[in-house]
């Protein structure tokens, strides 16, 4: 996997309500193209999280994973729907979440707990093009740039935080 250098641009924002700030990022590769699908996630100095992990879905349509970049909170569930007219044999041998769930199609998979935090690649046994990324992180302050490499994420006011960035197509990642 090639390396990729990117670079983010941070501004505070104004208290949306109160009690409350955020932070906006903007992402660009070197050559100032926007990033999208680049993990923003901020922690809290000192290392206190909160917030309650969520749900997400990751279907297979189109032999692709959508969405291809997915990032939860640690102990958020994940469904794999099988939205094509193929059956599919979804795994990771990722360290921070291993599993292999033969041919299915439909909503036979069961759910998957992602209780560790990390990269977990996703893949098909039977259609090697079909790869995916879940980020796994240990604050509920996320969020995923969008087609233009943009994010905004609400923050408690009044917190020391440290912001992290992940991209599925740099070196190990932050």
């Amino acid at each position: 996997m090639p390396y990729r250098h990117f670079a983010f641009c941070l501004g505070l924002l104004g208290a949306a309500h109160a009690g409350a700030t955020g932070i906006a990022v903007q992402v660009q590769d070197a050559t100032g193209k926007a990033l999208p699908d680049t993990v923003i996630y901020i922690e809290a100095e000192g290392g206190a999280t909160g917030g309650k992990p969520g749900a997400a879905l990751i279907e297979q349509k189109g032999l692709k994973f959508l969405p291809m970049v997915t990032v939860v909170q640690t102990g958020a569930t994940i469904n794999f729907p099988n939205n094509d007219k193929v059956r599919h044999h979804i795994y990771s041998f990722s360290p921070a979440h291993k599993f292999d769930q033969k041919l299915y199609s439909g909503q036979a998979a069961s759910p998957q707990v992602f209780d560790t935090a990390g990269t977990v690649v996703l893949g098909c046994n039977i259609h090697d093009k079909m790869i995916a990324y879940v980020k796994i992180v240990d604050t509920p302050y996320f969020a995923k740039t969008d087609g233009a490499g943009a994010v905004r994420i609400d923050l408690p006011a009044g917190g020391r935080y440290v912001v992290k960035a992940w991209h599925y197509n740099t070196v190990g990642g932050a």
